[in-house]
């Protein structure tokens, strides 16, 4: 995001606000309210007197831009007097009017002194108590544009055509024309943004497209003076503005030029032509000629087949320059995504071979075809996307994130929050974690298989169920809604009730329901929901979650900390079996601010050449054929193939929640694996950081062992919907900023305590060289680097 650092008069050079009500305070204003006006109305004492009513909260500064003819700056200066708010006014005169409604906002947003401006109406329609509310919002949840779309939209024709115009820029909003609408300053470039009508919002939107965007949806009044804006002419002035937007990108973006387009997708459709010749001779071969094979199963061979031409030609032909990754990671990537629009095409496949009668080959030919143009985006995007995109050309996130601030849910959205007396009352499995929170599911967490707690009753701190989530139609995408009061939190999928859905209830108790297709995928209610829980709850608790693995080794603590998939878990398991460490975790920790910490040995995620490394023998040979395709599936191209495709509009958490029911992650218990001795807690003295490269040892002070771990455990949470989901957590009194605030507090306590140093090698040694480096500190070498070779 670029800084909004340029000549910012460029927008406006000659016009210059007149301090009316100068403020009296030496530093700016946190939000600046800027009202476009273009005629005198009695309305702007109305709104001054709600906006001076609001000011007890975030310092904020009115600028009215005043485009009339009538007088509306004199109602400004007779009203400054009596306003405890300071206001500035911007006078345009007949020559000075570009842009009309854009301009002025322009105008605005170029003399503009407050980190958040807040754009509104004067007239009313815009309730002037909501406008402090939407910056507030935007930084809590530290996104840039904040949208408040009214509940009934007026321009449903002119917003469905600004989205065709613009389906990925446009898409994710649902009123990007709002009028009203608060905006990081320094997100902006003010010199990309040209003034056109009264659509300023869509402006913004298209010429910054990696905008992080929320919604805060409100009734609109009815307008009580003035004219309206929109006529034939300004509505000739919107399409005029939409031909010129989608003009100039066009122009920008090489990829997006027609001629070049078609180019590369003519170049893919006769590579895919190619590959449907050679998946149908070998569908032939297999099961009309040779060996006369069930059609379903055929197909499923001719599919290796032709993916593997498919992949050696796009390869070769198609994306010839510089490609992401390594050929072996794109090959991984490429086939698992082949494979998964198998499980797509063979229903189709049986649905027009055994239901309507066709013959087996033109079915198939069907099925691929009808495949061809999603096979082509999630190749373009999940695969070959560049490293480096174009400056400003990052897509905006595909889940839409709507926080309603009204005072019911149901009577502002429509939505009905599950309570627990709705749903079946017994909760067949009950946890307890230790310092953290009690737990009662109908759906069994395996994770957490080590509290199991069955003499509790019902009545747990978090108590998750199964029922009907979400609406009964279908959506456009995938919306994640906060709800103020009472503090709660709903995620639906495009699939309606039949989507992988879950609201969170945030009260005294904790109330999760997940929808039944959400929760016959157990591993994804834990992993993307009730873990994304617990951090926050241990944190209420005075400990907080911490992505590491802990060991007891000769007596000692050690808190070894790793990005995902350097080798934390092979080292762990080397260490246990070659030096009888004591095991309190793989993945998470609850650390204290003392720097004890509590065990949470959760089932580890092997792979096979894990496995193979530490010579265990423990699994069956079911299991070990198994775990070669679950360690594909589950590997880190795997993991790289589901983030790429959580940016494209599609069901993420459903597709994660049947891939993960069709082949389970590869997690087993620790004393599953070899034998080992597993200690409820342990005081830590020492902190390794591991990482891949040359031999390496050194200290590291404790602002830098605080921010690798904060990285490395914010690394772990990288799969939809947290990043949208953590915001909206309320635990009692705290919101997200201040949990996270005590996060960091409590692991700087515990960092004060504990010696942390970094160590890299080449190998993945680090458990031949952690036992070596556990020896007294000198007293007089707290920070000085070494060496270890």
């Amino acid at each position: 995001m670029q800084n909004n650092t340029k000549n910012i008069s460029k927008v406006d050079p000659g016009i210059k606000p007149l301090d009316i009500r100068p403020a009296w305070k030496s530093q700016p204003p946190e939000i600046s309210v800027i009202i476009p006006a273009r005629t005198k109305t009695d309305n702007l004492a109305t709104v001054f007197r709600q906006l001076s009513e609001e000011h007890s909260g975030p310092s904020m500064e009115i600028l009215l831009v005043d485009d009339s003819d009538d007088g509306a700056g004199d109602v400004v200066l007779s009203l400054a007097a009596l306003s405890p708010v300071p206001m500035r006014l911007i006078h345009r005169g007949p020559g000075e009017r570009h842009g009309g409604f854009g301009g002025a906002v322009l105008a605005g947003l170029a003399q503009a002194r407050g980190m958040w401006a807040v754009v509104m109406d004067g007239d009313l329609r815009h309730p002037p108590v909501l406008a402090p509310r939407l910056a507030e919002i935007g930084r809590s949840r530290d996104v840039d544009v904040v949208i408040a779309t009214s509940r009934h939209l007026v321009s449903v024709l002119s917003t469905a055509v600004a989205k065709a115009a613009f389906p990925r820029r446009l898409g994710q909003p649902s009123d990007p024309l709002s009028g009203f609408f608060a905006v990081r300053r320094a997100a902006l470039d003010l010199d990309r943004l040209r003034s056109a009508g009264f659509k300023i919002l869509m402006e913004i939107l298209v010429r910054h497209p990696g905008l992080r965007t929320v919604e805060v949806p409100f009734p609109t009044q009815p307008r009580q003076a003035g004219r309206r804006k929109a006529s034939l002419r300004e509505g000739m002035t919107f399409v005029r503005h939409l031909v010129r937007l989608r003009t100039s990108l066009s122009n920008r973006r090489a990829i997006s030029s027609p001629k070049k387009w078609l180019v590369h997708a003519g170049a893919f459709g006769l590579v895919g032509l190619s590959g449907l010749l050679v998946n149908t001779a070998v569908l032939w071969l297999l099961h009309d000629h040779l060996l006369d094979l069930p059609y379903l199963l055929a197909a499923a061979l001719a599919t290796e087949a032709s993916t593997t031409w498919l992949f050696v030609l796009t390869e070769t032909l198609v994306y010839r320059r510089v490609k992401p990754g390594t050929t072996a990671s794109r090959a991984v990537r490429f086939f698992l995504l082949n494979h998964a629009l198998l499980a797509l095409r063979l229903p189709i496949l049986a649905l027009l071979v055994d239901g309507l009668g066709l013959g087996v080959l033109l079915s198939n030919a069907i099925t691929l075809g009808l495949l061809f143009s999603v096979r082509l985006v999630a190749t373009d995007s999940a695969i070959y996307r560049r490293a480096q995109p174009v400056a400003g050309e990052s897509a905006r996130e595909a889940i839409r994130v709507v926080v309603d601030v009204a005072s019911s849910a149901s009577a502002s959205t429509g939505v009905t929050l599950k309570r627990s007396s709705d749903l079946a009352r017994y909760l067949p499995y009950r946890y307890c974690v230790p310092n953290v929170a009690t737990i009662g599911s109908q759906v069994r967490l395996a994770e957490l298989d080590y509290f199991r707690a069955q003499w509790l009753d019902n009545n747990t701190e978090i108590q998750i169920r199964v029922g009907p989530v979400g609406s009964r139609r279908p959506l456009p995408r995938a919306v994640i809604t906060q709800f103020t009061c009472p503090p709660a939190i709903e995620y639906a999928e495009h699939l309606g009730r039949f989507g992988a859905n879950f609201q969170i209830s945030l009260g005294e108790k904790i109330e999760v329901v997940v929808s039944p297709s959400l929760g016959r995928s157990p591993h994804v209610v834990y992993t993307n929901i009730l873990e994304a829980l617990l951090r926050f709850v241990t944190v209420s608790r005075g400990a907080m979650l911490l992505h590491s693995a802990c060991l007891e080794l000769d007596g000692v603590g050690v808190l070894i900390s790793a990005r995902t998939d350097t080798g934390k878990t092979g080292t762990v398991l080397r260490l246990v079996r070659e030096h009888s460490a004591k095991f309190l975790s793989d993945d998470m920790i609850v650390l204290h601010g003392d720097g004890r910490v509590d065990c949470f040995p959760k089932p580890l995620t092997i792979s096979h050449h894990t496995l193979r490394a530490v010579r265990s023998d423990e699994l069956t040979r079911r299991e070990w054929r198994r775990l070669w395709l679950q360690s594909l599936l589950h590997s880190r191209q795997g993991r790289q193939l589901g983030l790429s495709l959580s940016h494209l509009n599609v069901p993420i958490m459903g597709t994660n929640a049947l891939t993960q029911r069709i082949v389970p992650p590869p997690k087993y218990a620790l004393d599953r694996l070899m034998p080992c001795q597993i200690v409820p807690e342990t005081k830590l003295a020492e902190l390794f950081v591991i990482e891949r490269g040359a031999h390496a040892v050194g200290d590291m002070s404790p602002r830098d062992a605080m921010s690798a771990l904060l990285t490395n455990t914010e690394d772990a949470y990288q799969f939809p919907p947290f990043h949208q989901l953590a915001p909206s957590i309320v635990i009692g009194e705290d919101d997200h900023l201040a949990l996270r605030e005590k996060e960091r507090e409590i692991l700087a306590a515990a960092l004060r305590r504990i010696r942390a140093r970094s160590l890299a090698t080449p190998d993945f040694s680090w458990a031949d060289e952690i036992p070596r480096l556990l020896v007294p500190r000198p007293t007089d070498d707290w920070f000085s680097p070494r060496r270890y070779a």
